[in-house]
């Protein structure tokens, strides 16, 4: 009975010691794992990959042959992933995750990007799921042991994606209707808490004013931020999109109508906003009335100090700051303004 009990405890065991047999230790991959990202816009690209070393071999034509689908790095797919719509090799594709496959050639490559990004290399890649195939022309690069992609010279809308290996380099830019995205996801968060304060109607308006040419859908979150709390700042941002449409007389009658509601603040930026349309008269005369609405404050002062010193009144501009400077209490105020002053001696 005993010989039973052991033979029997024997083959129970089995099962767990195969298990333990078959066991994989975590070890440093022969190629290791990597990561890239950069954010244009609001949308992130990312580029997930291994990463092989030439380790003294032939790569081109060799290790990588000519004219066959490469899995653009080692090991699983490289993986080429958009939180938004992106345009490549002039193709528009939707948000998602992508396979990077290249076709390496003596004088042109072709690059591809597959619906298809979970394979185990190319294998078993199939050009039923190309999503967008391009040519590019390699370049001569520094020597880099190791495989590297690199998003270089990125802007709000575009950047360029480089894979560097060996002394070559392959580049292709990637493009994003940035100002779409924004504008959508400004949408998207004026549906959620944010909706309830002008303010955030107020900033997507005039975000939209200043990088789109969507001027209706900047007026139509300006007039909901004024009819949230009107306020001078709100019909000032409604009058300047009826100067985008050409609507000065109309835009300059707003503005006045409601100029007796702004705070000093409002009044000052204000003010700053003709001076940056080269509209000096105007705004000095609001910088004036700043100072006679606020006579206390030292901010109004060193505005209008400003002002007469762009205009090139020295005299003016000295005495306007002097005014400041006896109102600020503020040391690193008081230091900025002395230093005007003695430049205008």
């Amino acid at each position: 009975m005993r010989g039973q009990a052991v033979v029997l405890s024997l083959l129970m065991s089995v099962p767990s010691l195969l298990q333990a047999q078959n066991y994989r230790l975590e070890l440093p991959w022969p190629s290791p794992h990597a990561t890239v990202s950069q954010v244009v816009g609001l949308t992130t690209l990312s580029v997930d990959y291994h990463r092989p070393g030439v380790n003294k071999r032939v790569v081109w034509g060799g290790l990588v042959p000519w004219d066959s689908v490469w899995r653009a790095g080692a090991n699983e797919n490289t993986v080429l992933t958009s939180t938004s719509a992106f345009t490549v090799g002039g193709t528009t594709l939707p948000a998602g995750r992508y396979g990077v496959f290249m076709i390496p050639g003596r004088d042109r490559w072709t690059v591809i990007l597959s619906r298809q990004a979970n394979a185990w290399g190319a294998f078993s890649y199939d050009p039923a799921e190309d999503a967008v195939r391009f040519s590019v022309t390699p370049a001569p690069a520094e020597f880099t042991e190791r495989l590297q992609y690199n998003f270089d010279d990125p802007t709000n809308e575009t950047v360029t994606l480089t894979m560097r290996w060996e002394k070559l380099a392959v580049s292709f830019p990637v493009s994003i209707n940035s100002d779409r995205v924004v504008l959508d996801s400004l949408a998207a968060q004026l549906r959620n808490l944010p909706r309830f304060w002008g303010t955030a109607w107020e900033q997507a308006s005039a975000w939209a004013l200043n990088n789109t040419s969507d001027i209706d859908q900047a007026e139509i979150w300006a007039d909901t931020a004024v009819a949230l709390a009107p306020t001078f700042a709100r019909y000032n941002l409604k009058a300047a999109i009826l100067d985008r449409r050409g609507m000065t007389a109309k835009a300059d009658s707003l503005r006045q109508a409601h100029l007796a509601s702004a705070t000093e603040a409002q009044l000052n930026a204000y003010g700053y906003q003709l001076l940056n349309q080269k509209r000096n008269g105007e705004a000095l005369a609001i910088f004036i009335r700043n100072t006679k609405e606020h006579p206390d404050s030292w901010n109004v002062w060193d505005s209008l100090g400003e002002m007469y010193a762009t205009m090139g009144d020295k005299g003016k501009a000295t005495t306007n700051y002097r005014k400041a400077l006896a109102l600020t209490t503020d040391p690193v105020q008081k230091r900025r303004i002395e230093g005007i002053l003695e430049g205008l001696k």
